[in-house]
């Protein structure tokens, strides 16, 4: 059982490149996925699915041979882990930039009327927004107050107060 500990550590390219490569593909997917419909992303926000599924191809690189070193990986999941968390840290310490980073909310029902020019936009059927609203312990629509689609894919809803 030989190991060639050379090609287990060392890198085939330049660290640099790694790490230049790993922005790229961050922030062109970052901006993508922000600018996509908010509810294919589920429960999770688009941008936590990206580093998800970023990470986990970017762990195989350095699981075999073929792949690459121990190294690449690391330092490909480090820069993708980095640039969540400095957009994150950018979001939080200059609200000005939340706009470009984070989905705003969408309203789509007021005063107890579905708003169909945003349902429409989100390619929501009635059907999908009482599915929701029913996991939501709403049976009638003319209970809501407010129901907003939120930039990370979930539904927050606000009913009228019972008089």
């Amino acid at each position: 059982m030989n190991i060639d500990w050379n090609s287990v550590f060392v890198p085939a390219i330049s660290l640099g490149e790694i790490m230049l490569r790993g922005s790229i593909m961050y922030l062109g997917l970052f901006a993508i996925l922000r600018f996509m419909g908010r509810r294919q992303a589920g429960t999770f926000g688009p941008a936590d699915l990206l580093v998800i599924v970023l990470i986990a191809d970017a762990a195989q690189n350095g699981l075999g041979k073929e792949y690459g070193s121990v190294t690449e990986g690391l330092v490909l999941v480090m820069t993708i882990v980095a640039w969540e968390w400095a957009i994150d840290w950018v979001g939080y310490h200059y609200p000005a930039t939340r706009p470009w980073l984070q989905a705003p909310g969408l309203e789509l029902v007021r005063n107890g009327k579905p708003i169909d020019a945003h349902l429409r936009k989100e390619m929501i059927s009635d059907e999908e927004l009482h599915a929701q609203l029913r996991e939501r312990e709403v049976d009638n629509i003319a209970a809501v107050k407010v129901a907003t689609l939120e930039g990370d894919g979930r539904l927050s809803v606000l009913k009228h107060h019972a008089t």
